[in-house]
C-alpha cells in the first residue's frame, strides 16, 4: 500500500502515555480520542490539532513502549495518521498496530534521515521509501506475510472473517 504524507519526527522510546495519555481511558468515542493523539510528547502537543489526514509519524527506538493499552493505536489511526516508521517498535504496540490494522514499517536510522515537514511516500508493502523533499530513497523492513495480511484486511477481526468466506 502505499503512502504519501508530511513526516512528523520524534525522540526514543515514545510511551503509550505520552501518545494517549491514561487521564483520557475514559473516552471511549475514537473520534474524541483521536484529539488527543500525541499530546504528551514534547513539541507535539497540538499535533492533532495541526496534522493533516495521511501525515507520517517518524520515531526513534522503542515507539510505543510502556502499557499495552489499544488507545494509543486507536487515537492515531483515528486522527489520520497514515503509517508510523520507527526504528524499532515495543512488542506490545506493534501487535497492537497489526491486530488494529495500522501500517507500520521498521527502518534503521529513519529518525536521523528524515526531518519534520519532508515530504515521504512509503510502500508499506516492499518497505520502500522515498523522501520526496531529498530525493533520498531508502529502504525500511516491511511486515512479514501474514502481519501485512492482517494489516491490509483491516485487522485481526476481519482477517479471520474473511477466512471463513
Amino acid at each position: 500500500m502505499l503512502k504519501k504524507g508530511r513526516a512528523w519526527v520524534t525522540d526514543d522510546n515514545i510511551d503509550t502515555d505520552q501518545i494517549y495519555h491514561g487521564q483520557y481511558l475514559p473516552l471511549t468515542d475514537p473520534e474524541e480520542m483521536a484529539k488527543h493523539a500525541m499530546e504528551f510528547v514534547p513539541g507535539f502537543e497540538d499535533f492533532a490539532q495541526i496534522m493533516k489526514s495521511g501525515d507520517i509519524i517518524v520515531a526513534g527506538k522503542n515507539f510505543g513502549c510502556g502499557s499495552s493499552r489499544e488507545h494509543a493505536v486507536i487515537c492515531l489511526k483515528e486522527a489520520g495518521v497514515s503509517c508510523v516508521m520507527a526504528e524499532s517498535f515495543s512488542r506490545i504496540f506493534y501487535r497492537n498496530s497489526i491486530n488494529l490494522g495500522f501500517p507500520l514499517l521498521e527502518c534503521e536510522g529513519i529518525s536521523k534521515r528524515v526531518k519534520t515537514g519532508d515530504k515521504l511516500e512509503i510502500d508499506t508493502q516492499t518497505g520502500f521509501i522515498k523522501n520526496l523533499t531529498t530525493s533520498e530513497k531508502i529502504k525500511g523492513k516491511p511486515l512479514s506475510g501474514l502481519e501485512l495480511e492482517i494489516t491490509q484486511k483491516g485487522g485481526l477481526l476481519n482477517y479471520l472473517l474473511s477466512l471463513k468466506s
